[in-house]
């Protein structure tokens, strides 16, 4: 079994759990998340895109609902010893699987939570389960208890993100070494993966990050189909790495010359400055909307109001695929006050649709109180190849 935190760490995170069903009048917690699953007892799988379940009680219930294809993953990873095996067979359903499961439990006529913002619960297994538990128990929509619970990150987790710092800047520098006129983005890329995985790095939870040149460098989103990067271009890059799931990233643009656009550089100097102004903001007690605001006010100040994003942010952690956001978004007014060891990630990202330019600075960071611990550093000097 491999297991990357103590025994005693998962029975506080579940303790705290139960405590908070219990100050919220539930019995219990339907968990689909695959991250907070991972949370609770150490599940490592990603069959959580075809069917896993679990139930975490206030009587001390820990139970796995799962496929055959998955109980060596549980074997292998989960400290979890109550597992239960789906039928499989043609006619049976998930939902008659998860009221058996609960049955066992004595859940009847009991108020359970249950996760419905997640990739875990799609539409058609929640129609499944109000059909079969409807009068039964009553379900208590409760997506937020772990996940804010994960938001404050414990000292082991915190080794784990700096360790995904490590690998990020090492990655990061092999890939920026090979971003000259001429470089096949797919290499650049390639280069990259490389050096996390030879690292023991994991491949991000967003394992297509954002990657491009020239007019492809104004997408905040991957698009299919490699390039090649040009004289006098624009590179951006919002790379990720992760350690024991665990992501970090960061963000910048790479310039190329020989020639380099005055804008792009004004550009920059706004997101320094942008980037340092929400930095000083991000202490304990502080709210996201705070940061938003200040990313907001300077970047007006410098005149770019036309080109920013509407967010400029999220927490990092824990995460599967398809992403490394976390919830909730650093926007405007977001009333989410910010705690010792949040672990965050803000980004300056400039896109001038209109000149077709673009320019971005990010970085994640920890939060303390003496100020924000830098987990994935950029270079606050413009980088240049080419020239």
């Amino acid at each position: 079994m491999q297991i990357n935190f103590t025994r005693e760490e998962f029975a506080g995170r579940q303790l705290r759990v139960r405590e908070e069903l219990a100050r919220r009048g539930l019995d219990g917690l339907l968990v689909f998340r695959i991250e907070d699953q991972h949370w609770l007892c150490g599940l490592d799988t990603t069959g959580f895109t075809i069917f896993h379940a679990m139930f975490i009680g206030v009587n001390g219930e820990l139970t796995h609902l799962s496929r055959s294809a998955d109980l060596a993953s549980i074997a292998y990873s989960s400290l979890c010893a109550d597992v239960r095996l789906w039928d499989e067979a043609y006619g049976t359903t998930r939902a008659a699987g998860i009221k058996g499961m609960l049955k066992s439990h004595g859940m009847q006529g009991r108020r359970i939570g249950i996760q419905l913002d997640t990739f875990g619960m799609l539409p058609d297994l929640y129609n499944e389960l109000q059909s079969t538990l409807d009068g039964w128990c009553e379900l208590v929509e409760a997506s937020d208890i772990v996940r804010v619970l994960r938001l404050v990150k414990s000292k082991q987790e915190l080794v784990y993100m700096r360790r995904a710092g490590q690998i990020l800047s090492l990655a990061n520098d092999a890939a920026v070494s090979l971003t000259v006129p001429g470089a096949f983005e797919g290499d650049i890329v390639a280069e990259f993966n490389r050096s996390v995985l030879s690292n023991d790095g994991d491949i991000c939870s967003e394992p297509n990050w954002p990657m491009g040149s020239g007019q492809k460098a104004l997408l905040v989103r991957h698009a299919t189909g490699r390039g090649f990067v040009g004289e006098n271009d624009q590179v951006t890059f919002e790379p990720g790495a992760a350690y024991r799931h665990y992501n970090v990233a960061n963000m910048f643009t790479v310039l190329t010359g020989p020639n380099v656009d005055q804008r792009h550089l004004d550009m920059h100097a706004a997101c320094i400055d942008a980037l340092s102004e929400v930095q000083a903001t991000i202490r304990p007690g502080n709210t996201f909307g705070d940061l938003f605001a200040a990313h907001k006010r300077i970047l007006t100040k410098h005149g770019y109001g036309h080109a920013i994003l509407r967010g400029c942010g999220y927490p990092m952690g824990a995460m599967w695929p398809p992403t490394w956001m976390e919830k909730p978004m650093i926007v405007e007014n977001d009333p989410l006050v910010l705690a010792e060891d949040m672990t965050i990630f803000t980004h300056m990202i400039l896109t001038d649709q209109a000149a077709g330019l673009t320019m971005s600075l990010g970085e994640t960071v920890a939060v303390t109180s003496n100020g924000p611990e830098i987990l994935s550093a950029v270079s606050r000097t413009p980088i240049i190849k080419g020239v």
